[in-house]
Protein backbone atom coordinates (compact mmCIF):
# COMPACT_ATOMS: atom_id res chain seq x y z
CA UNK A 1 0.00 0.00 0.00
CA UNK A 2 2.86 2.39 0.79
CA UNK A 3 4.41 1.76 -2.62
CA UNK A 4 1.09 2.59 -4.35
CA UNK A 5 0.79 5.82 -2.37
CA UNK A 6 4.37 6.70 -3.24
CA UNK A 7 3.69 6.07 -6.96
CA UNK A 8 0.61 8.29 -6.87
CA UNK A 9 2.60 11.06 -5.18
CA UNK A 10 5.43 10.73 -7.72
CA UNK A 11 3.18 10.65 -10.80
CA UNK A 12 0.57 13.19 -9.68
CA UNK A 13 2.55 16.17 -11.03
CA UNK A 14 2.95 14.41 -14.40
CA UNK A 15 -0.77 13.66 -14.61
CA UNK A 16 -1.62 17.20 -13.61
CA UNK A 17 0.65 18.72 -16.28
CA UNK A 18 -0.77 16.36 -18.93
CA UNK A 19 -4.28 17.44 -17.93
CA UNK A 20 -3.31 21.13 -18.13
CA UNK A 21 -1.74 20.60 -21.56
CA UNK A 22 -4.91 18.91 -22.85
CA UNK A 23 -6.98 21.92 -21.72
CA UNK A 24 -4.81 24.19 -23.90
CA UNK A 25 -4.99 22.01 -27.00
CA UNK A 26 -5.58 24.16 -30.11
CA UNK A 27 -8.44 22.72 -32.13
CA UNK A 28 -9.16 23.42 -35.78
CA UNK A 29 -12.24 22.40 -37.75
CA UNK A 30 -12.05 21.92 -41.52
CA UNK A 31 -14.55 21.03 -44.23
CA UNK A 32 -13.18 19.42 -47.36
CA UNK A 33 -14.84 18.46 -50.60
CA UNK A 34 -14.60 18.31 -54.36
CA UNK A 35 -16.29 20.09 -57.27
CA UNK A 36 -16.91 18.43 -60.65
CA UNK A 37 -18.23 19.11 -64.12
CA UNK A 38 -20.99 16.56 -64.72
CA UNK A 39 -20.79 14.59 -67.95
CA UNK A 40 -23.37 15.29 -70.65
CA UNK A 41 -24.54 11.66 -70.50
CA UNK A 42 -25.89 12.12 -66.97
CA UNK A 43 -27.45 15.59 -67.08
CA UNK A 44 -30.82 15.52 -65.36
CA UNK A 45 -29.65 12.97 -62.80
CA UNK A 46 -27.51 13.17 -59.69
CA UNK A 47 -24.92 10.83 -61.21
CA UNK A 48 -21.30 11.91 -61.23
CA UNK A 49 -20.20 8.95 -63.32
CA UNK A 50 -17.77 10.23 -65.93
CA UNK A 51 -17.58 13.67 -64.27
CA UNK A 52 -14.34 15.63 -64.45
CA UNK A 53 -12.74 17.60 -61.62
CA UNK A 54 -13.36 21.32 -61.96
CA UNK A 55 -10.27 23.41 -61.24
CA UNK A 56 -10.67 26.75 -59.46
CA UNK A 57 -14.42 26.37 -58.88
CA UNK A 58 -15.74 28.43 -55.97
CA UNK A 59 -18.00 27.28 -53.17
CA UNK A 60 -19.50 29.27 -50.32
CA UNK A 61 -19.76 27.90 -46.80
CA UNK A 62 -22.31 29.36 -44.39
CA UNK A 63 -22.74 28.31 -40.76
CA UNK A 64 -25.81 29.19 -38.70
CA UNK A 65 -26.35 29.02 -34.96
CA UNK A 66 -29.34 27.42 -33.23
CA UNK A 67 -31.39 30.57 -33.88
CA UNK A 68 -30.64 30.29 -37.63
CA UNK A 69 -28.36 33.37 -37.56
CA UNK A 70 -25.34 33.23 -39.84
CA UNK A 71 -22.19 33.44 -37.72
CA UNK A 72 -19.73 32.44 -40.47
CA UNK A 73 -19.62 32.86 -44.24
CA UNK A 74 -16.70 32.61 -46.61
CA UNK A 75 -16.02 31.51 -50.16
CA UNK A 76 -13.29 29.01 -50.97
CA UNK A 77 -11.61 28.20 -54.26
CA UNK A 78 -10.87 24.65 -55.33
CA UNK A 79 -7.38 23.70 -56.44
CA UNK A 80 -6.43 22.34 -59.88
CA UNK A 81 -8.04 18.99 -58.94
CA UNK A 82 -11.36 20.50 -57.87
CA UNK A 83 -10.53 19.90 -54.19
CA UNK A 84 -11.18 22.53 -51.54
CA UNK A 85 -10.02 22.65 -47.92
CA UNK A 86 -12.00 25.11 -45.80
CA UNK A 87 -10.92 25.96 -42.23
CA UNK A 88 -13.88 27.08 -40.12
CA UNK A 89 -12.86 29.34 -37.21
CA UNK A 90 -14.35 29.43 -33.72
CA UNK A 91 -15.47 25.81 -33.63
CA UNK A 92 -13.37 24.63 -30.75
CA UNK A 93 -14.90 22.71 -27.88
CA UNK A 94 -15.99 19.21 -27.15
CA UNK A 95 -16.97 16.80 -29.91
CA UNK A 96 -20.64 17.20 -28.94
CA UNK A 97 -20.51 20.98 -29.23
CA UNK A 98 -18.57 20.81 -32.50
CA UNK A 99 -21.09 18.35 -33.97
CA UNK A 100 -23.99 20.69 -33.17
CA UNK A 101 -22.19 23.65 -34.74
CA UNK A 102 -20.99 21.79 -37.83
CA UNK A 103 -24.53 20.57 -38.47
CA UNK A 104 -25.50 24.22 -39.00
CA UNK A 105 -23.04 24.60 -41.88
CA UNK A 106 -23.91 24.23 -45.56
CA UNK A 107 -21.95 24.38 -48.80
CA UNK A 108 -23.22 26.12 -51.96
CA UNK A 109 -21.87 26.26 -55.49
CA UNK A 110 -20.83 29.81 -56.38
CA UNK A 111 -18.77 30.03 -59.55
CA UNK A 112 -17.09 28.00 -62.25
CA UNK A 113 -14.23 29.56 -64.19
CA UNK A 114 -14.89 27.14 -67.07
CA UNK A 115 -17.26 28.87 -69.52
CA UNK A 116 -18.07 25.48 -71.09
CA UNK A 117 -19.20 24.09 -67.71
CA UNK A 118 -20.73 26.77 -65.54
CA UNK A 119 -24.39 25.92 -65.07
CA UNK A 120 -25.42 25.16 -61.49
CA UNK A 121 -26.82 21.75 -60.57
CA UNK A 122 -28.50 20.74 -57.34
CA UNK A 123 -26.52 17.49 -57.15
CA UNK A 124 -26.13 16.78 -53.43
CA UNK A 125 -27.99 20.08 -52.86
CA UNK A 126 -25.26 22.28 -54.36
CA UNK A 127 -27.83 25.05 -54.94
CA UNK A 128 -30.04 24.54 -51.89
CA UNK A 129 -27.08 23.97 -49.58
CA UNK A 130 -25.27 20.68 -49.06
CA UNK A 131 -24.98 19.53 -45.48
CA UNK A 132 -21.69 18.57 -43.94
CA UNK A 133 -21.07 14.86 -43.55
CA UNK A 134 -19.79 12.91 -40.62
CA UNK A 135 -16.37 13.46 -39.13
CA UNK A 136 -13.93 12.05 -41.64
CA UNK A 137 -10.67 12.10 -39.73
CA UNK A 138 -8.76 13.80 -36.97
CA UNK A 139 -5.09 14.67 -37.01
CA UNK A 140 -3.52 15.14 -33.61
CA UNK A 141 -0.09 16.61 -33.14
CA UNK A 142 1.64 18.13 -30.16
CA UNK A 143 -0.46 21.10 -29.10
CA UNK A 144 -3.20 20.93 -31.74
CA UNK A 145 -5.89 18.80 -33.31
CA UNK A 146 -7.44 19.19 -36.76
CA UNK A 147 -10.89 17.65 -37.21
CA UNK A 148 -11.89 17.21 -40.84
CA UNK A 149 -15.49 16.83 -42.05
CA UNK A 150 -16.39 15.61 -45.53
CA UNK A 151 -18.75 17.54 -47.76
CA UNK A 152 -20.58 15.68 -50.54
CA UNK A 153 -19.28 16.19 -54.08
CA UNK A 154 -20.89 19.10 -55.92
CA UNK A 155 -21.13 19.70 -59.66
CA UNK A 156 -21.73 22.22 -62.38
CA UNK A 157 -23.03 21.02 -65.74
CA UNK A 158 -21.89 21.76 -69.27
CA UNK A 159 -23.49 24.59 -71.22
CA UNK A 160 -23.66 22.71 -74.53
CA UNK A 161 -24.35 19.02 -74.75
CA UNK A 162 -25.15 17.14 -77.93
CA UNK A 163 -28.69 15.73 -77.59
CA UNK A 164 -28.75 11.97 -77.26
CA UNK A 165 -30.62 10.14 -80.04
CA UNK A 166 -33.51 7.84 -79.25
Amino acid sequence: MAIQSLLVILFLPLLSSAYEASKHLKEFTVIEGKVYCQSCEHIGSWSLEGAKSLASAKVGIACKDYKKRIWFYKSFEADKNGYYYAPIPEMDGTEGVRKKEISGCSIHLLDSPDSACNLLTNINFGIAGAGVGERKKAVKEKGYEVVVYAAPPLAFKPVNCVPLGH
